[in-house]
């Protein structure tokens, strides 16, 4: 069946499922979020973005905006893994995901909040302090540090970068290990050179924990995978009007928004990835 057909096919099946599970009674996707609480799904160990102490910047976010709507926030806590989405936002245990990349298919997708980008740590006094691309041949005898699996993998493939790689977990349960720590431990050591990490666990860790190191975001690598993310809140499939909500929210206070993530560490860039935002010089 030629692809036109299918996808004409699978609209046909939506709609008719639709029309047949629509009546008088049926309630409204919308419906299932709470009005008495701004219910949240979050990992309880995934500082600096959030923790049961309520420590990491989602936390501040999820506080800002349940101030909004002059709601007291209420947590979910899943370990971010698998089954994370089915058993909290789907399961309506909670409203929100703080933090999901734009376009995945598992949550609708507020407007984003912020965009960010994979960055290099290393020391900030070392000789590769002021690398700025993975293309530099002085990484070609460097002990790499990167989390396997993640985009900037696929960039270092390109420029055999691989060879004296140091892969570290991808999916984990932060309440028993944590291979971001690990990564960072390893470039202060000195076990490896440098390390390449999602910025927005890079800036705040390093901010906080790690002041011999630095922090580069990888702005100029213009070929796939893309480096940069937009990120969003994500909430049920179908819950249009509280996305428009969030939406709202998100317009009118992306300033205070900004300023959380700024006052973190988070390296904030422009929607295209390649260059840092004004706020920050």
């Amino acid at each position: 069946m030629p692809a036109w057909a299918k996808s004409l096919l699978s609209a046909v099946l939506v709609s008719v499922l639709c029309i047949s599970h629509a009546g008088p009674g049926q309630a409204q996707t919308s419906d299932l979020v709470s009005k008495n609480a701004f219910r949240v799904c979050a990992d309880p160990a995934n500082y600096p973005m959030s923790d049961r102490e309520g420590t990491g910047y989602e936390n501040a976010l999820a506080e800002l905006i349940a101030s909004k709507l002059d709601l007291p926030v209420q947590y979910e806590w899943y370990p971010m893994s698998t089954g994370f989405i089915r058993n909290t936002l789907r399961d309506n245990k909670c409203d929100v995901v703080i933090g999901y990349a734009q376009g995945h298919e598992m949550v609708l997708n507020t407007n984003h909040y912020f965009t960010s980008v994979f960055a290099i740590v290393t020391k900030a006094d070392g000789p590769l302090a002021d690398v700025v691309t993975l293309s530099d041949d002085r990484l070609k005898e460097a002990r790499i540090g990167i989390v396997a699996g993640s985009p900037p993998a696929d960039h270092m493939a390109r420029n055999g970068l691989l060879k004296a790689a140091k892969p570290y977990n991808l999916v984990v349960d932060r309440r028993y290990e944590s291979p971001v720590i690990d990564l960072l431990d390893d470039v202060q050591s000195g076990e490896t050179d440098l390390a390449i990490l999602w910025g927005p666990l890079a800036g705040p860790l390093v901010k906080e924990s790690y002041p011999d190191l630095t922090v580069t975001p990888l702005l100029q690598e213009t070929l796939p995978p893309r480096l940069f993310f937009r990120i969003t809140m994500g909430v049920r499939q179908g819950e249009k009007v509280w996305q428009r909500q969030l939406n709202s929210l998100i317009r009118r206070h992306q300033d205070e928004i900004n300023q959380v993530l700024i006052d973190a560490g988070v390296p904030l860039v422009n929607d295209m990835g390649d260059a840092l935002l004004e706020v920050q010089q």
